[in-house]
Parts: C-alpha cells; sequence; structure tokens
C-alpha cells in the first residue's frame, strides 16, 4: 500500500508512508471487523464478543483499562531500579511535548490497535480452528514471532521471542480475569509500549554499557521483555494471572 501512497503524495519519507499505510489498514480492518464476527463467529454483538464492550454486570473498562496501566507501570519499574542501582541509568525526568503525544499514541492507538488484532480476531479465530488451550499458546507464539527481531543472534533473538511469548500469555489470561473485557489488556501492552518509549524519549538515561541481560536486545533500541529481570517478572506475573484464574474456577 505504500508504493501507491507514494505516487499520490510525492516527496513523503518512506517511514511516514509505511505509517499511513499501516494506519488505513488498520481502518479497514475495524471496518471489516463487525461484519466479520458476526457471520464468522455467529454473533450479534460482535464488539461485545470482541471484548471492546463490557455487560453491565461486569468490570467497567474503565477500570480494567486503569489496573492495565499500573501494572505495566509496575513491570517498568522493576526493570529500571536494577538500572538505577546500578549506575546503568539515570533519572532525568524530561519529556517534550511531542514525546508526550507520541507515547499517548503508543499506549492507547497502537494498544487498542494490536489487542484487537491478537486478543480479539486472532484468539477467536484460533480458538474456533483448534479449542481453547492451543489458541491461547498459538496467538502468543505469533505475537512473539511478529515483535521479534531476527537479526540479533540466536540467544538475544531467543530470550526475545520468550519475554514476547510470555507477555502474549500474560494478555489472554488477563482478557479472562476481566471477563473477556479487552481494556485490561490495552492498559498492559499499551502502557508498556508507551511508557518504554517516554522513559527512552527523556525520563531515563540509559548508559551504552548496560548490560544485555539486564536492559534486553536490541543495541540503541533494546527491548527489556527479553532481559532477565523482565523474563523474570513477566513468569511471576503470569503465574500469580494463572493462581488468581484456577481460585476464580473453584465453586
Amino acid at each position: 500500500m505504500a508504493q501507491p501512497l507514494g505516487l499520490l503524495i510525492p516527496g513523503v519519507s518512506a517511514s511516514r508512508l509505511s505509517l499511513i499505510g499501516t494506519v488505513i489498514t488498520f481502518v479497514l480492518f475495524i471496518l471489516v471487523l463487525p461484519s466479520w464476527v458476526r457471520q464468522r463467529w455467529n454473533s450479534r454483538q460482535p464488539w461485545l464478543t470482541l471484548g471492546v464492550r463490557s455487560r453491565r454486570d461486569e468490570a467497567s473498562p474503565g477500570s480494567c483499562l486503569v489496573q492495565g496501566l499500573l501494572r505495566s507501570a509496575g513491570l517498568l519499574a522493576l526493570i529500571c531500579l536494577p538500572l538505577l542501582l546500578g549506575s546503568w541509568g539515570r533519572w532525568l525526568g524530561e519529556l517534550t511535548t511531542a514525546d508526550v503525544i507520541n507515547a499517548l499514541l503508543l499506549c492507547f492507538g497502537l494498544g487498542l490497535a494490536e489487542e484487537l488484532l491478537f486478543r480479539g480476531w486472532l484468539w477467536g479465530e484460533l480458538n474456533a480452528l483448534a479449542g481453547p488451550r492451543p489458541a491461547v499458546i498459538g496467538q502468543a507464539l505469533i505475537f512473539s514471532l511478529a515483535h521479534t527481531r531476527f537479526d540479533q543472534g540466536f540467544l538475544p533473538m531467543l530470550a526475545l521471542l520468550t519475554g514476547l511469548w510470555l507477555l502474549g500469555l500474560i494478555l489472554a489470561v488477563q482478557r479472562r480475569l476481566d471477563g473477556g473485557s479487552l481494556w485490561g489488556c490495552v492498559g498492559l501492552h499499551g502502557g508498556l509500549v508507551g511508557g518504554w518509549f517516554a522513559l527512552r524519549a527523556g525520563l531515563l538515561q540509559v548508559s551504552p554499557n548496560a548490560p544485555q541481560w539486564l536492559i534486553g536486545p536490541g543495541g540503541a533500541h533494546a527491548n527489556p521483555l527479553g532481559g532477565l529481570i523482565g523474563i523474570i517478572a513477566l513468569s511471576v506475573l503470569l503465574w500469580r494471572q494463572l493462581t488468581a484464574l484456577a481460585k476464580a474456577a473453584r465453586p
């Protein structure tokens, strides 16, 4: 889609054309999604099925969103604390207006878009094709593969795949804990993406000497979910979620 747009809008950079193409694709996806869910999943309330809307007797979308944001803040704090204590990071606390806007767009725009795609549509499709348990594992695997960089070497790639796979599982379990609402996932996922962007944009200065096992693979664009602290924190969160899910299932 970016190439035809380049002919219509000459002089625009390739990265901006790619962004415009992504936005247009997502808008088309949103327009088609309700009718797809009605016909494919035999649902009369597609947005309820996808988790965008909630029933009256369930937790409100706002409370789920806030709780997800708080969980993302907790995870980011656990990642930043060793950096600050180990003298690999320095708190600056500086953000421009443009950085704040970008962080908010990543948090709520990208968070909602990806959760609709992975924990909304994809999970539903896999559930219909393969059943509940394979669907949970499958959507997390596809999510991790879609977000992993494969130019980092085997061990960094494996660490990043592991962290992202754990996050995919956590987001799926979170939706179950929230009674099917997608907004807790949006808060957690979007909060991690937007929060990490804000930290690297000006809130936190990370030393180039910060160890990869701590900051994660990627160099200047490191992803902390592939670091040791990130993987441990995600594993603990997943264990706590599964424990809560098991307790909720008891009579």
